[in-house]
């Protein structure tokens, strides 16, 4: 039996461990997992590995079909916005079927001072009101909601896995760091550096979750820009095992 090719659309931890649970199977599955490229020094997860754009929902598509891909799944982060839709369309062209993996969202517990965003440019907004010392922790993409002269006089601690291109805001450090984090170091860092407000992505996921538990007890508020849904149509498993589940039915369907 030809086995079931899965293209999986990575970069996530979620994405790494279907890969490690697909490609731990005796047989009957063939997995590839596309990386964007866009950290220098990506965990590679295990089977096959493709790194770089497709060019769009027409390039992907055609990727899918020349490599007679079985089964799409966009595990790419939950912000990923625009692959997602990206990879609702080229399933559509292709006539593959597609399965977005995400992990939860964080919940709000008692003790938490949340301030709800729905955008970076958003969450920018609520600054000024809320502290002067910004923990900033949404990556090195889109700094330039936060560089505008309406928070020249806010400090940010800007944490990313690479070092950010600007424009950034006007007073910035820069903290290179890569995940899982601990309490007790998020702790540190808000001590460090006198930390009055957080501000994070509706990421979910343990990994940089000790951030939120850190905020809580130093009562500082914390702006959470809220994450984009699921392209409409597209069913959704929560964990990596619940995709398994899903690829082993594609597995099931085409012998």
């Amino acid at each position: 039996m030809t086995p079931v090719h899965v293209l999986v659309l990575g970069g996530t931890t979620e994405a790494r461990r279907l890969a490690e649970h697909l490609v731990a199977r005796d047989s009957g599955v063939r997995v590839t997992t596309s990386l964007a490229g866009r950290v220098a020094a990506p965990r590679l997860p295990p089977g096959e590995v493709r790194i770089g754009g497709f060019g769009g929902p027409a390039g992907l598509a055609a990727w899918v079909r020349e490599h007679a891909v079985d089964a799409l799944v966009d595990a790419t982060h939950p912000f990923a916005a625009t692959m997602s839709r990206n990879a609702a369309e080229a399933a559509a062209q292709a006539h593959v079927p597609l399965l977005a993996l995400r992990r939860p969202g964080w919940v709000a517990q008692d003790g938490d001072r949340w301030h709800s965003a729905g955008s970076l440019a958003a969450a920018a907004e609520l600054l000024p009101a809320l502290g002067e010392r910004v923990f900033l922790t949404t990556g090195r993409m889109g700094l330039a909601a936060f560089a505008g002269a309406a928070l020249d006089d806010l400090w940010f601690l800007v944490r990313s896995v690479d070092a950010p291109e600007p424009p950034c805001p006007a007073r910035t450090e820069v903290l290179l760091d890569r995940g899982p984090f601990t309490l007790e170091g998020e702790r540190e860092i808000i001590r460090r550096h006198r930390i009055d407000v957080l501000v994070t992505k509706d990421s979910g996921g343990d990994a940089t979750a000790p951030k939120l538990a850190a905020a809580r007890e130093t009562g500082i508020p914390v702006v959470v820009v809220r994450r984009p849904p699921v392209p409409e149509g597209v069913p959704v498993a929560r964990t990596p095992e619940e995709a398994v589940e899903w690829v082993v039915r594609r597995l099931h369907a085409s012998g």
